[in-house]
């Protein structure tokens, strides 16, 4: 079974050629160890035996790799022992799971493209595992899909870790099984990637390229450091144009925010406003229904949505039907409307980098850190929990905060 396993790991490409000789030795230890044929499956108990006892005489990078080596292998035996499931599901089980998945989101106030997002996966997931009988499902079975995009789709650790998100929430909140902390599956490669950041100049000569609405929500992010959507779901009510501020509500974590509104937006800000203004009170005239609320609000405020401070600041121009409840509304402008005016901008202005519109709130602070103000401060304006998340940024300011210069500049 080892020579197997060796011209597996040679033809997926997973592990440098090097390192397979270790990874077929610590198998091979580990199965004498607890004295088992090597196509037997291992439990965690067993595994975390073994483990244990190489901790005692090798480094831990040695245990670590002999942990990797025992993931990859247990992936591999699943997908060479495994016996076809037979199609032999209720009629529409599947799609009555999936229906239970989105009432559930639903009850958690999810996003709707989380919703999206995790009904995706759970697809995914129902064609790895053959349409097998959703009572039948284990966590091995969520074990193999996760080594499944690891090892054969080489997905990234994001993407990896939201599928497990999603896969997780399916089996403790529809099928009421928890199973997190039986997974132990092979785990995408992790990559250190900097973030992608335009100069003052860049973000300037894109912002030439850009007219109306899109130039005017394109300097907002920049300006303050908002992501996309939290740009996009701005209300009127939101935009405090006498103490220079704009509050983020519901960002990203559901959580809420301060930051500053850059002074020579104010009067583009107050034309732009007064014809929202004209659009709202068209649609006001015709009696449409209101924008939509977040939450239960549109149910205890029934009439709240076609007030002015809850109108969109940047609403579409069109009618369109609200997904969820399916009632003819205005919603935002639509996220791609800027994302490809952006990127006309940018070939435009000549800009080589692969930039988008969530390079705006990169730069926005890569430049605060360049102008001196501490990674606290920026923080607080992005909206991290985590400091480190933040901290990525000092890898890609221009002023080195040592003072440190190269050898080659003191000659």
């Amino acid at each position: 079974m080892l020579k197997e396993f060796r011209e597996y790991l040679l033809q997926k490409g997973k592990t440098k050629a090097n390192q397979i000789p270790y990874y077929l030795k610590w198998i091979g230890e580990c199965y004498s160890f607890l004295d088992l044929s090597d196509s037997t499956f291992l439990s965690s108990d067993q595994k975390k035996q073994f483990l244990t006892h190489m901790a005692k005489t090798h480094e831990d990078w040695q245990v670590d790799q002999a942990d990797t080596a025992l993931r990859l292998y247990h992936y591999f035996l699943s997908q060479k022992l495994k016996v076809a499931v037979p199609d032999n599901e209720k009629p529409g089980e599947w799609e009555n799971l999936e229906e239970r998945l989105r009432e559930a989101l639903r009850l958690r106030h999810r996003s709707y493209s989380t919703e999206k997002t995790y009904l995706t996966w759970v697809r995914s997931f129902r064609a790895f595992v053959n349409h097998k009988e959703p009572t039948n499902l284990e966590g091995r079975d969520l074990q193999d899909f996760l080594s499944h995009l690891a090892v054969e789709k080489k997905v990234s650790p994001s993407t990896q870790n939201q599928a497990l998100n999603a896969v997780v929430f399916f089996y403790r909140h529809v099928l009421d099984k928890d199973i997190e902390g039986m997974v132990d599956a092979v785990r995408a490669r992790q990559r250190r990637r900097l973030p992608i950041v335009l100069t003052i100049k860049e973000t300037t000569s894109i912002f030439e390229h850009l007219t109306g609405t899109q130039r005017l929500m394109a300097m907002l992010i920049y300006g303050c450091g908002l992501r996309l959507q939290e740009c996009l779901s701005l209300r009127i009510k939101d935009i405090d144009l006498e103490q220079n501020m704009v509050i983020v509500r519901a960002g990203k974590g559901d959580k809420d925010r301060r930051t500053m509104l850059p002074e020579m937006l104010k009067e583009d800000l107050i034309h732009h406003i007064s014809e929202v203004r004209a659009l709202y009170d068209q649609d006001r005239a015709k009696n449409l229904n209101g924008v939509y609320l977040p939450n239960a609000l549109e149910r205890k405020y029934p009439n709240s949505g076609k007030e002015w401070a809850w109108f969109w600041l940047f609403p579409s121009k069109s009618l369109s039907v609200d997904p969820r409840s399916h009632i003819v509304r205005r919603h935002h402008v639509h996220p791609a409307s800027l994302q490809k005016a952006f990127k006309v901008a940018s070939g435009k202005a000549g800009i080589t980098k692969q930039a988008s519109v969530h390079t705006l709130r990169h730069s926005f602070a890569t430049h605060l850190l360049e102008n001196g103000y501490d990674i606290r401060t920026i923080q607080e304006l992005l909206g991290h929990t985590n400091l480190q998340t933040t901290m990525i940024y000092t890898h890609v300011a221009s002023r080195n905060v040592l003072g440190v210069k190269s050898p080659l500049d003191q000659r």
